[in-house]
């Protein structure tokens, strides 16, 4: 079990992001859970507590779009020592534009851009100074759609574009952060169950499509995801780095 080591999880407060939580506090860390609503935070980690023993999980109320807040949110971070694994997992549901004029369509792709690229970039800039260095891990949770392209009210143009930034941004960061110990990986989830994006409100039929898309014939859960990061999160995993890694069930093959 991983001793003293200080994990962040941004969107940890649900689906992916908290089954990311619950799986790094299991490990031994403390881990700072952010998102935008108190409540669901706060019950994110009384869930995950109870399983892992009081005082592993500190939640921080942050809307990440936000630089004044994201600055706020690092200072106190920054009060509970350096960061051993910061995941950026926070992410929007795309917005369809308002209306047909150009306007409304930039107001969307702002806002799509602004929810899954963005917030990884200030996050992890404002805490950036604060890894550890050497051995920390940054690992940035992407999508299939980067991949293959987006299509669907669940991951159209914009919200594939900032998925996609997300991996060259991510290569940047491992070349500048390599000399320091410090590795920068993207895990590429496809069709995960259980989560805002891929909710209660899909049909059986779309259900079965994407199962149908997997060699493995099933979706994928949020507690996948987790053990993917648990490894790109432990020390193990000191000489990988720089990667794209496909967690998808085969729906998109390696490249």
């Amino acid at each position: 079990m991983t001793v003293d080591r200080l994990a962040v999880v941004s969107g940890g407060g649900t689906g992916i992001g908290r089954a990311i939580a619950a799986r790094l506090a299991g490990d031994g860390h403390r881990v700072v859970i952010l998102g935008r609503r108190p409540a669901v935070l706060e019950q994110a980690r009384e869930e995950i507590e109870r399983a892992a023993g009081p005082g592993r999980v500190v939640p921080v109320a942050a809307d990440l779009t936000d630089p004044a807040a994201v600055e706020a949110a690092a200072a106190r971070i920054a009060g509970l020592g350096p960061v051993d694994v910061l995941v950026n997992n926070a992410g929007a549901i795309v917005t369809p534009p308002a209306d047909g004029t150009l306007a409304a369509l930039a107001a969307s792709w702002r806002r799509d851009l602004d929810g899954n690229l963005l917030t990884a970039v200030l996050l992890t800039t404002a805490l950036q100074g604060g890894l550890r260095r050497p051995g920390g891990r940054l690992v940035v949770v992407s999508s299939a759609a980067a991949q293959r392209g987006g299509a669907g009210p669940h991951s159209a143009g914009s919200y594939a574009a900032a998925k996609a930034a997300l991996h060259g941004w991510a290569f940047g960061l491992a070349r500048q952060l390599g000399p320091d110990g410090i590795t920068v990986n993207v895990l590429a989830p496809g069709y995960i169950e259980d989560t805002e994006i891929f909710g209660a409100g899909w049909s059986e039929e779309f259900h079965a499509r994407k199962v149908a898309d997997t060699l493995v014939g099933r979706a994928g859960t949020p507690a996948d995801v987790a053990e993917a990061v648990a490894y790109l999160a432990s020390p193990a995993a000191g000489y990988l780095t720089g990667q794209v890694i496909g967690l998808n069930g085969g729906a998109v093959l390696g490249r």
